[in-house]
């Protein structure tokens, strides 16, 4: 999977509350979701933001509630990867159960400002700045993860492998 797009920059410990406030819980439906991306946060975000763009923080990002909300908001938004420092354990499995690509990269972090462009090839785990001509790898996806996040998420993949298994039989 490659990202390719313009980086919107954020500190450490954005919370699943500023990703997508509570007052939007009541719904499932992704667009809804994407409509209100980082609202609290950066109310121009959801406005701003095209596909294939790159929300790059500092540490603990996804931090706070448990809630898979907040990596289908950044999903449907159009974000391609995010790349971090670290993220809140919980944070980090539903972006992967909800097929968002994530990387963790404490130099690309150090180095990468908002507006710059930037390329993500998560499969080798080299992240180009495309602005400053600056290079980076972070620890790629192991194949089973690149599997769930290629496919959509895990829900997505399990359905492909039951089909799948279905036409065989």
């Amino acid at each position: 999977m490659i990202a390719n797009g313009k980086v919107f920059r954020y500190g450490r410990d954005v919370n699943t509350d500023v990703i997508i406030p509570a007052r939007y819980l009541n719904t499932s439906d992704a667009a809804e979701l994407a409509a209100h991306a980082m609202e609290d946060l950066d109310p121009s975000f959801a406005d701003a933001v095209r596909p294939g763009d790159i929300v790059v923080a500092e540490e603990n990002f996804g931090c706070g509630s448990s809630r898979e909300h907040a990596p289908v908001a950044l999903k449907a938004a159009g974000v391609g990867c995010v790349i971090a420092k670290s993220y809140a354990r919980i944070f980090y499995r539903n972006a992967i159960d909800m097929g968002l690509a994530i990387l963790e990269c404490p130099e690309a972090v150090d180095a990468i400002e908002a507006g710059d462009v930037v390329s993500v090839d998560t499969a080798t785990g080299v992240i180009e700045d495309e602005t400053k001509g600056l290079s980076f790898t972070a620890e790629p996806f192991p194949p089973f993860i690149a599997e769930i996040i290629s496919a959509g998420g895990l829900v997505e993949r399990t359905r492909a492998q039951l089909a799948a298994r279905t036409k065989e039989a």
